[in-house]
């Protein structure tokens, strides 16, 4: 049934940091409400809305690595596919650059 899942260390380790980022926020919410500022994405966000925004793009960002990696050894002629911490680095920038800018 989920043959098809690729669950590489990377990939658990970053389904790991969205559950450990959901929590953290929860608590941070609880204790210090935030309020709406603009940044880079074209509305006003709360620090949820932006982990929100973050948080799909970087699963996408992650999962679309996970599931490039052959063709980017065929496009680049690698000897191996190209490691998933790459795809893990990416999204966890792409989620830092919205959290602090968006």
């Amino acid at each position: 049934m989920f043959d098809w899942m690729v669950w590489t260390p990377p990939v658990a380790i970053f389904f790991t940091a969205i559950a450990l980022l959901l929590f953290g926020m929860t608590v941070w919410e609880v204790r210090a409400p935030t309020i709406e500022r603009k940044g880079f994405l074209p509305m006003k966000t709360t620090r949820g809305d932006r982990l929100f925004v973050g948080l799909l793009g970087a699963a996408y960002i992650n999962l679309a690595f996970v599931g490039m990696a052959g063709r980017f050894a065929e496009w680049f002629r690698l000897e191996q596919e190209p490691s998933a911490w790459i795809g893990f680095a990416v999204s966890m920038l792409w989620l830092a650059l919205v959290m602090r800018k968006g």
